[in-house]
């Protein structure tokens, strides 16, 4: 009986020494300061609206985990009558290199939430403007994203800026855990003509499905060989860029498959994927499927499914750039062996209507270019003279 006692005495003490072993100092539960909306523009690109320091106008922030900063249009700066300190500093974009200058330790306002000693960096953002129809002021990414825990919800459109702190994730979803210096790199898979793992820059900036350096795909041999490339102008920080769209067979990110996902192959000339190091970046019209919790703090990236999960890519081929210019909706590049350029449209068309929309809403125009394997009639000025062109949209699948 005594050796039984003594027995249970001994488990006593280890189990109560174990139960104490396990205490441990959390910082407090992560609490929402601020819940704000934003509008998505074509591809899945989010747009924030603020306030710079007291000005009393509200400018558009593109929301971009792709950017190591903050930053403002040139334009926009000027136009506040502000005068950016030079720097030796340089800023890396898919189509170019510039050195900037900054705004340093400057404010920005949402609603129920002032950030201060941001430093801004200065570029021009020209391109984006024209290419969204909508002005954009600027740029917001790690500078502000690692100061928080962000909240993005697709379904509502809205926006959540927490507290660093605890937190615990909804059910449901994936906790990816990226490499993390002030952009977020995660793994992904490519299957297509061969398999292919690799990483990715996650980039809610990009209005894209994936892109994939030339480098990586001719290195990797993961594009089929039959595959067709279709000639496209794309446009990003430091200006436009020659690319090609493709379809690869399916993508894998984390526990997530997709199937004949749309893809971008560039030409890296300025070297924004360091390859081989990166194989290209994952863009936001993938991600907007799913609702994210960003808590950099602890190098988390959370995604849950959303009711945009199933949605079909977009397949559709046109072979013209739109572009807002002055006004008025243009046409930009477009493409040789293109369905735009067979009907006959030219760079510098006016574009008066799309299929009797004459609202010059440049998104509106871009969505109904979206639908593969449809008729589109367009009404362009040409040398002051109308012509409608009609064509039908390819479907690239």
């Amino acid at each position: 009986m005594k050796k039984r006692v003594y027995g249970t005495a001994i488990a006593l003490v280890f189990f109560t020494t174990l139960i104490s072993a396990q205490e441990e100092f959390i910082p407090p539960p992560s609490r929402m300061l601020t819940r704000i909306p934003f509008t998505q523009l074509t591809g899945g690109v989010v747009i924030l609206r603020a306030t710079f320091e007291n000005f009393p106008d509200t400018l558009n922030f593109i929301l971009d985990s792709g950017s190591s900063g903050i930053s403002l249009d040139s334009t926009t700066v000027s136009e506040l009558k502000l005068v950016p300190q030079p720097s030796d500093k340089t800023i890396r974009g898919i189509a170019g290199i510039k050195k900037v200058g900054f705004l340093y330790s400057r404010k920005l306002n949402f609603p129920g939430l002032s950030m201060d000693s941001l430093d801004f960096h200065v570029n021009d953002y020209s391109i984006l403007t024209t290419v969204y129809g909508e002005r954009i002021d600027g740029i917001i990414g790690y500078s502000v994203l690692n100061r928080y825990i962000v909240k993005i919800d697709y379904d509502s459109l809205r926006l959540e800026f927490c507290t660093r702190g605890t937190i615990r994730y909804p059910k449901g979803g994936f906790l990816f855990k990226p490499i993390l210096s002030t952009l977020p790199v995660q793994f992904g898979r490519v299957k297509d003509g061969t398999t292919r793992t690799a990483r990715f820059l996650h980039d809610i900036g990009a209005g894209v499905c994936l892109m994939l350096s030339k480098d990586f795909t001719e290195d990797s041999s993961v594009l089929h060989k039959k595959r067709k490339l279709w000639a496209k102008e794309g446009e990003g920080v430091g200006g436009k860029i020659e690319m090609h769209l493709t379809v690869v067979k399916e993508f894998k990110l984390g526990p997530y498959r997709f199937r004949n996902v749309p893809t971008y192959i560039f030409d890296d000339i300025f070297n924004v994927t360091s390859y081989p190091y990166l194989g290209g970046l994952i863009g936001n019209d993938l991600l907007r499927r799913f609702n994210t919790i960003i808590n950099y703090e602890k190098r988390d990236i959370y995604l849950i499914p959303n009711s945009h999960y199933r949605e079909p890519f977009d397949y559709s081929y046109s072979g013209i750039e739109l572009y807002f210019i002055d006004g008025q909706v243009e046409i930009g590049d477009v493409a040789k062996g293109s369905p735009a350029e067979g009907a006959g449209l030219k760079e510098g068309d006016v574009v008066v209507a799309i299929n009797n929309n004459f609202s010059q809403n440049l998104n509106q125009y871009k969505t109904t270019l979206q639908g593969s394997n449809e008729k589109v009639k367009i009404i362009v000025r040409r040398n002051g003279e109308l012509k409608q062109i009609d064509f039908r949209v390819k479907n690239i699948l």
